[in-house]
């Protein structure tokens, strides 16, 4: 039964044979439905996965394109949805992270900030575990302190104190990096 399955008129069907008649217009829509052309391989093929793995039993063999066409469509919009997800986590962490400015930079700008963020990592580094988690935590996952103390498993008036101290730690931690790097 793989590949070849009965359609509710009961003729028999041949769902690579089928993907094979429809595949030039399925292609077509689903370039047309994601936009990109890269994808349309890939789209095709989880079509044609699902349709060896779920044959249209209770369909017409007249109405086969049309069960082709939504499958195709759905997929279409699976994947936009998926990739505009990624899109704006990229773009958060574009806008939010160090590592890729919104606005292009001048070198002098660029090499300043990377200079900045490995200040930032060394110093990081220097602290212990416990303050770079806490910060690392706070600042990447954007948890608020309830979320903090919930993970970790303390109160919030503890995790408040500990980030209190992090910062402060980091602060003194940056300022000796700084002072140690400009007498050299």
């Amino acid at each position: 039964m793989h590949g070849r399955w009965t359609t509710a008129d009961a003729g028999p069907a041949d769902g690579p044979a089928l993907l094979a008649t429809h595949g030039r217009w399925l292609r077509t829509v689903l370039l047309v439905r994601c936009g990109e052309r890269t994808a349309v391989d890939e789209l095709f093929q989880e079509l044609a996965v699902a349709v060896i793995r779920k044959p249209p039993v209770h369909v017409a063999s007249d109405k086969l394109p049309a069960w082709l066409y939504g499958m195709a469509v759905r997929l279409a919009l699976l994947y936009r949805r998926k990739r505009g997800r990624q899109r704006r986590l990229q773009q958060r962490f574009g806008e939010n992270g160090a590592e890729r400015p919104a606005a292009p930079l001048d070198p002098l700008a660029w090499l300043l900030a990377d200079e900045r963020q490995q200040l930032v990592r060394q110093s990081l580094l220097r602290m212990t575990p416990k303050d770079r988690e806490l910060l690392v935590l706070k600042y990447t996952e954007e948890w608020s302190y309830r979320d903090l103390a919930a993970r970790l498993g303390v109160s919030e008036s503890a995790v408040e104190a500990r980030l209190h101290r992090a910062r402060a730690r980091l602060r003194s931690e940056l300022a000796a990096f700084q002072l140690l790097e400009s007498t050299r």
